[in-house]
């Protein structure tokens, strides 16, 4: 188990961690969310001695990391894949760390199988891709057989594959009794693969419960209720009987109504009084993603801003203020005091017209007259374009 009292830490004035306490517990998927910067990988340096706490402290089974002998096999990490020397090999890497932990070189084997690597075990770790990389570094945190492993970003630069592999095996890694702790920006993939949450803002923590109870906390359930669409006098009459009951009732994009305050027996009550037919009366349960924005859209740190792009959607002046029409006048440039025709299709200046329909290209020069023959061709000397 990993237990955080207080956990604090400081760079100066900036304080990246604030008096945190949370505890991880074997036997589920933790999940470690919040915005970037708000001292997730500082606190996953300090849960491994990286890092020194300013105040508080953080144990691993009661103890510092620091503290426990034989670290790596008992504590398996993934902070960073691309921390490899880029000379080594996948075997010769895996090899070093065994070495240094006193495992036995078979496992190095083992666990090239267990990520897929078996087959480029004897390749440089430079020529990896980011997805190969990902695996080597979750190769390294298996390789002591730990009951204690922290991920950070496991399924970054993986391919669908590789996710779902990842996936089943953080659940199988827990329903083995480990503690496995992962921090992650996917909230579809931790959706799938975390039972518990840890959501952190600023440093502070903001939530600790299970993934349902996250969900139920931070997001309003609601009903969606469809009539047909030819009928509106029915539409109104079932939003009359609904508000009368107490209910909420809220129309959405795609023209069904979202109804809160009520469950879905009573407003299938109520359309039957009305005599009103549904096409559709279904419960809405918002996902981990909604949930989650919900709680942190007041401690983001980076947002950002609608593009305006000013000075892009006007057309570009034309040379001189004229432009060449079909006849070799001058007249005024389209789009420049004059209405433009209804079914005029409207485009982008930087989007380039269809060749020879450019309605603002110039006369271009007239082509240049040919030269006078030299005495030289007129008395029969050889050019490079005589094909004699």
């Amino acid at each position: 188990m990993i237990e955080a009292i207080g956990l604090t830490k400081r760079y100066g004035a900036k304080t990246a961690v604030d008096d945190l306490s949370f505890q991880v517990r074997p036997g589920a998927v933790t999940g470690f969310l919040g915005p970037n910067g708000s001292g997730k990988s500082t606190t996953m340096r300090m849960i491994l001695g990286l890092d020194r706490p300013t105040a508080g402290y953080v144990t691993i089974g009661g103890h510092p990391y620091r503290s426990l002998p034989n670290a790596p096999r008992q504590v398996g990490a993934l902070l960073d894949a691309k921390a490899v020397h880029g000379g080594r090999t996948a075997r010769t890497h895996l090899l070093s760390l065994a070495q240094l932990a006193g495992i036995p070189a078979r496992r190095v084997d083992e666990v090239l199988g267990v990520v897929g690597l078996q087959d480029v075990a004897k390749r440089r770790s430079s020529g990896f891709s980011l997805g190969m990389g990902q695996r080597l570094g979750i190769a390294a945190a298996l390789l002591g057989d730990p009951q204690v492993l922290l991920f950070d970003e496991p399924v970054n630069g993986l391919d669908p594959e590789g996710i779902h592999w990842v996936r089943n095996l953080m659940k199988t890694l827990a329903a083995e009794g480990r503690t496995v702790f992962v921090s992650s920006h996917l909230m579809s993939e931790m959706a799938l693969t975390a039972d518990h949450l840890i959501v952190i803002g600023r440093g502070r923590l903001l939530s600790d419960m299970s993934v349902t109870d996250f969900i139920s906390a931070n997001s309003a359930d609601f009903a969606r209720v469809r009539v047909p669409e030819n009928a509106p006098e029915e539409r109104e009459k079932l939003t009359s009987s609904l508000i009368e009951a107490g209910g909420s009732v809220m129309s959405e994009p795609d023209g069904a109504l979202r109804v809160t305050g009520l469950p879905l027996p009573r407003i299938s009550d109520l359309a039957h009084g009305a005599d009103v037919r549904l096409w559709e009366l279904s419960p809405h349960r918002a996902s981990l993603e909604e949930a989650y924005m919900r709680m942190t859209q007041g401690v983001v740190d980076y947002r950002s801003t609608d593009d305006a792009k000013a000075g892009l959607l006007e057309p570009p002046q034309a040379p001189y203020g004229a432009y060449g029409d079909a006849q070799g006048g001058y007249g005024a440039a389209p789009g420049y005091g004059q209405p433009q025709p209804a079914e005029a299709p409207q485009q982008s200046w930087y989007a380039p017209p269809p060749p020879g329909q450019n309605p603002y290209a110039t006369p271009g020069p007239a082509p240049a007259a040919a030269p006078e023959p030299s005495p030289a061709d007129a008395a029969g000397t050889k050019t490079s374009e005589d094909p004699r």
